[in-house]
């Protein structure tokens, strides 16, 4: 039996999954794999549907590449009867536009349930068997080649922050020295003398600033002057007491001339 079947996918992204057992394990239409996996990832059970018929084998498949070619043997044993089947098919990949044709040189010995079975039926259960591992192949090779192209990209971003100078290690690159600016544009040009002196008198400006009393709207504002009878009796006690004064001095003046 011979088949073709194309796949949009490029041949060499084929064959990098055809080469890696595992995945053509999930390629495999009806496959169980075994759960302990000593036998192989293409050891388990595999169910084939003849017509209205669905015969299960526990076998093996063994997948080696020839000249770019791929072939996959295998052998198995029917779980409910004796009958057995033999597979040897062979995979030709061949890149076209947009593509790949996978060509499939197929021949299957059988005897028990499967041999009773219409030689049609059996071209065409195998036709879709064909076409099915085919399409499963594509879908796990494009993500596989996704996968890869991502984990790629992660490398070289990786890759490209480690050469970047602006991740602040010092990877060994003697930076360029720039020379600091002027602190004052103004004292730029002036003899080393003058632009000190200019500094020491803008810091005593300064100084004096901060410690002159404020003024404007923040100045303190002086206290009012009382006009109470407090502040009248300020006054008033010394003039009464030189009143006084001068009653008791013009009084003696009197009595002595009395006398």
């Amino acid at each position: 039996m011979e088949h073709e079947v194309f796949v949009p996918v490029p041949a060499e992204v084929l064959r990098d999954t055809l080469t890696d057992p595992a995945r053509v394990a999930r390629c495999v239409p009806g496959f169980q794999q075994d759960t302990d996996g000593t036998a192989g990832p293409l050891a388990g059970r595999l169910k084939v549907r003849v017509g209205g018929n669905t015969i299960t084998y526990r076998g093996a498949l063994r997948l080696t590449e020839h000249g770019g070619r791929f072939a996959v043997e295998g052998e198995g044993t029917e779980v409910r009867g004796k009958g057995t089947a033999a597979l040897a098919l062979t995979l030709a990949l061949t890149p076209v536009a947009e593509g790949t044709t996978i060509g499939f040189t197929c021949r299957i010995t059988t005897a028990g349930r499967l041999a009773d079975t219409d030689a049609e039926a059996r071209a065409v259960a195998g036709a879709r068997l064909l076409d099915r591992f085919a399409e499963a192949l594509a879908a796990v090779s494009d993500v596989a080649a996704e996968v890869a192209a991502e984990e790629a990209a992660e490398v070289a971003a990786a890759a490209g922050e480690a050469d970047s100078d602006d991740d602040g290690v010092d990877d060994g690159v003697e930076e360029p020295f720039a020379a600091p600016a002027p602190a004052d544009d103004d004292a730029a040009g002036q003899p080393a003398e003058a632009a000190h002196a200019r500094r020491t008198m803008i810091g005593r400006s300064a100084e004096e600033v901060d410690h002159a009393p404020p003024r404007g709207r923040y100045a303190p504002v002086p206290a009012a002057e009382s006009t109470g009878p407090t502040a009248t009796l300020r006054w008033i006690a010394p003039a009464a007491a030189l009143a006084l004064a001068s009653a008791v001095v013009v009084g003696r003046a009197l009595r002595k001339r009395r006398g």
